[in-house]
């Protein structure tokens, strides 16, 4: 059901009478505000008001994720490593740093695994503006994006959950989102958290109504990761079926629009390097072709039924990943609102489906939130007790596995 926000009493004036005296002038009218001015008086309480709502929540989330941090913290130490360099410096974060601080390459090359136009420009971007006005370097900038991203993604989080089933869900949605395997990646020199809040919000836009408004975080998202083509894709469906029941300009202008920051970013690669396909010829020297999902089930085969002594964190993946699968299912079977379920499957398509490198993929999904829902709402019903056991091994696992992809597993989380 589409929300509508009240617009404030427009000012009207009078003209001069006829009684105005021969050559006076009228008084001078004050210059008006800017609309945006106007609002704020009126946006504000509403604000705060929303802040207080997702309070426990927002709350819930810095708990888990400080927890999660002690953990490794106290690992690093006994290990003699700093936690710094592992959360603003290492793997992909040294990427998003090379990029803004050299830019883009200017051609495609050869060499494997050493293109960076592999690697969206938002968060660069993002790193680089804000490092110009503040102080600190530039990772410890892009770290704080990152953490203030996760925490406005949080905030979206709840804001599904709660729009959708209420309070409590919206609560445990966020608490289990922190409580992932990998959410220490969440407060890393990663584009998860941002690529999430952007996600988050965009849906919450598009479940109340708001498709133009959905559109626009769609667009920054698609400026972010490879998988912003799926939130685009679940603003562009949401728009055609809303243009079924009835056809409205901003309704069609939201479905053109989603998919331009994707797009336009696919398309500057082209020309940067001078073919039609040259994003996709930069993924396949990072041997991320598509083939259907046939590399991901011989691996998952190989993990589960061959290898008599698995990597155990590629054993956490895998069963991130089959679970991630029932979960889908699951919210097909909750008839969960079509644009969650087109965001999850094209995403779950786009990681599942991929040849590329397997030990990152449970950190691809972690923006995949919708898939908690069933979860949530299942807790939600539990006993005090049950809900609290649950939680606590949920949180307890988080912490251990982001100390240990972080310093025992030999590759990039």
């Amino acid at each position: 059901m589409s929300t509508t926000a009240s617009r404030p009493t427009s000012r009207t004036t009078t003209a001069p009478t006829d009684d105005t005296h021969p050559g006076s002038h009228p008084p001078p009218h004050p210059h008006p505000r800017p609309a945006l001015l106007r609002a704020l008086p009126h946006a504000t309480p509403a604000l705060l008001s929303a802040l207080r709502h997702a309070a426990p929540a927002l709350l819930a989330y810095l708990a888990v994720r400080g927890t999660g941090l002690a953990v490794l913290t106290v690992w690093a130490h006994r290990r003699n490593h700093g936690v710094w360099p592992i959360l603003a410096t290492q793997w992909d974060a040294d990427w998003y740093l090379g990029i803004a601080d050299h830019g883009y390459a200017s051609e495609l090359g050869t060499a494997h695994n050493a293109n960076n136009l592999a690697f969206f420009p938002l968060y660069p971007i993002l790193v680089k503006a804000l490092a110009a006005v503040t102080p600190g370097t530039r990772a410890s900038t892009g770290l704080a994006i990152a953490v203030v991203a996760s925490v406005v993604a949080a905030w979206g989080v709840f804001a599904v959950g709660d729009r959708l089933y209420g309070r409590r869900v919206g609560i445990l949605l966020t608490t289990l989102w922190a409580a992932l395997p990998v959410g220490l990646v969440q407060w890393m020199g990663y584009t998860e958290s941002l690529f999430t809040a952007l996600a988050a919000w965009s849906l919450y836009a598009v479940l109340t109504g708001r498709l133009l408004t959905a559109a626009w975080p769609a667009v920054l998202a698609g400026l972010t990761r490879p998988t912003g083509i799926a939130v685009a894709a679940a603003v562009t469906v949401a728009a055609l079926l809303a243009l079924r029941r009835r056809f409205r300009l901003r309704t069609l202008a939201a479905a053109a629009i989603a998919p331009l920051g994707w797009c336009g970013y696919v398309g500057w690669v082209g020309l940067r390097v001078g073919r039609w396909d040259g994003y996709f010829a930069v993924q396949r020297l990072w041997h991320n072709e598509f083939d259907g999902g046939r590399e991901t089930l011989r691996l998952v085969r190989r993990l589960l039924a061959r290898d008599s002594t698995p990597e155990l964190f590629l054993v956490m993946v895998t069963l991130t990943l089959v679970a991630s699968v029932v979960l889908f299912a699951l919210s097909v079977w909750d008839r969960q609102p079509v644009p969650l379920l087109v965001f999850t499957a094209v995403l779950l398509a786009i990681v599942l489906g991929s040849g590329g490198v397997y030990f990152p993929r449970a950190r691809f999904l972690l923006p995949a939130f919708p898939l908690l829902l069933p979860l949530a709402a299942h807790l939600s019903r539990a006993s005090s007790r049950h809900r609290a056991l649950i939680l606590t091994a949920a949180v307890a696992g988080a912490a251990y596995w982001g100390a240990y992809m972080a310093l025992v597993w030999p590759a990039a989380p």
